[in-house]
């Protein structure tokens, strides 16, 4: 299958807003977010993120279907819950470039194309003068009862990308879970690289 993956800047991200918001409900859904998405939190989130000046969204289509996105805009204008820890490790907010989600439907996994995802948003954030990219994922003890047997993190694959765990660099971040209540609190690693 051939799959189109391109970045999305200025007013088009408007337009690929609703298939994102469609696509983190989904993917998220499953091991190691297990996230109960919420339409009306999607809208509103995605809305501000693509308000900040800079922001990307690479998105991966199959003809005219979006298939998969990824997100990046500059730490700056993100939520103190993600420049705080990174101030607090010496990092330079203004020249650090936060990558958001990376979602992408299982069927399309494999072929390249979070590479694809990697790449723009580098691009992106040095043609708008970071220093260096950050990101984080969700921790979950090795024993959760929801991990799948066949589980594979994507530590190795950001590895290869030249990421790598800041230590004690944490992130906390509170959403409703699948099967829960009530939003509860998360921790999440920060990886960081310099471009």
């Amino acid at each position: 299958m051939s799959i189109d993956v391109a970045p999305v800047t200025g007013a088009s991200l408007a337009g690929v807003i609703p298939a994102l918001a469609r696509l983190r409900i989904a993917v998220f859904r499953d091991f190691p977010y297990l996230y109960d998405g919420d339409a009306a939190y999607e809208t509103e989130y995605l809305a501000g993120f693509a308000a900040a000046e800079g922001a990307v969204i690479v998105v991966a289509r199959d003809g005219a279907r979006i298939v998969g996105a990824a997100t990046a805009a500059p730490l700056s204008a993100q939520d103190e819950a993600w420049r705080t820890p990174l101030a607090a490790a010496g990092f330079d907010i203004a020249r650090t470039f936060y990558f958001g989600e990376s979602v992408l439907l299982e069927s399309y996994r494999g072929q390249g194309i979070g590479h694809a995802f990697f790449d723009h948003r580098e691009a992106q954030a040095r043609a708008q003068g970071a220093s260096h990219a950050a990101f984080c994922s969700v921790i979950r003890a090795a024993d959760h009862p929801a991990r799948p047997a066949n589980h594979r993190p994507l530590d190795a694959f950001w590895h290869s990308r030249g990421y790598a765990p800041l230590a004690g660099a944490i992130a906390t971040f509170d959403w409703k879970t699948v099967g829960a209540a009530d939003e509860e609190a998360h921790r999440l690693q920060f990886w960081t690289r310099a471009l």
